[in-house]
């Protein structure tokens, strides 16, 4: 009997769960673009306007060589700006939810999964138009492409194992939410993201590859640009790390969960 009736609350409980996790991803899609007369169309500006504004400085002004740079460009930015905004996001994704954290029964460990799915979507938004300019650049998309849905779960996980990370240290520590600005925008800097990694100094390049979105965003590069499988070695431990450092991120948040409400 007891067998059945967990066997019962486990998908009633699932249930409840992506319900809570679509209505709250709906809300928070909302409460971005509240008061805005475009509002998600935002999406698609905020990286064209960025996209002419690096065209321009490395296209003309500062000429750096590649094909199809747009399309490169663009490429790198949708992921990079997924990654960003989703862990500045997460890192207050307790201290920003006080009433949340404090109603009896939310499963706290849900709002970092709202935070990265919602900076999802605004990717998804905009990938149509990243096709369009690969299209337009003279680039052809081959089956690689069809392997982009992997390459997406993987910096799902990724970035879902540095947000309960960070959202956990932030309840004690509040300068996380300082500090992860000032490193992301430096990491922004010493990541491929405007300009080819084969451009690093060589005696540098073993010390930058060791950045996961290093690799991530040359595997978009891989499979929308090039035709070509990206590195699945490499891949592969990076994945490997995401879920070991999820589980064990997931674990110190669930472990954390009853001081949240104290520390807020």
């Amino acid at each position: 009997m007891k067998t059945l009736a967990f066997a019962t609350v486990l998908p009633g409980r699932t249930v409840y769960l992506r319900d809570l996790l679509r209505e709250l991803v709906i809300r928070e899609m909302k409460l971005q673009y509240k008061s805005s007369l475009l509002g998600v169309a935002w999406s698609l500006l905020n990286p064209l306007l960025q996209l002419l504004i690096f065209t321009f400085l490395f296209r003309v002004v500062m000429p750096l060589g590649i094909e199809n740079y747009p399309a490169f460009l663009f490429c790198g930015m949708l992921a990079w700006t997924w990654f960003q905004i989703s862990l500045v996001q997460a890192t207050n994704a307790i201290t920003g939810h006080r009433e949340l954290i404090r109603r009896p029964g939310f499963p706290a460990p849900m709002l970092p999964v709202i935070t990265v799915t919602t900076n999802l979507i605004n990717l998804l938004l905009a990938l149509p138009l990243l096709l369009v300019f690969v299209l337009i650049s003279g680039g052809e998309l081959k089956w690689t492409a069809l392997l982009l849905p992997f390459l997406m779960l993987l910096q799902f996980i990724f970035t879902l194992s540095l947000a309960y990370f960070l959202a956990t240290v932030n309840v004690i520590f509040r300068d996380t939410q300082h500090i992860i600005g000032v490193v992301l925008q430096l990491m922004f800097f010493v990541t491929p993201v405007f300009y080819s990694g084969s451009r690093y100094p060589e005696k540098y390049q073993p010390i930058l590859k060791l950045n996961p979105m290093l690799h991530i965003i040359g595997a978009y590069r891989d499979l929308l640009l090039y035709g070509k499988i990206p590195n699945l070695a490499t891949l592969g431990v990076i994945a490997a790390f995401a879920v070991l450092f999820l589980f064990l991120s997931y674990k110190v948040f669930i472990s954390m969960r009853d001081r949240f409400v104290e520390e807020l």
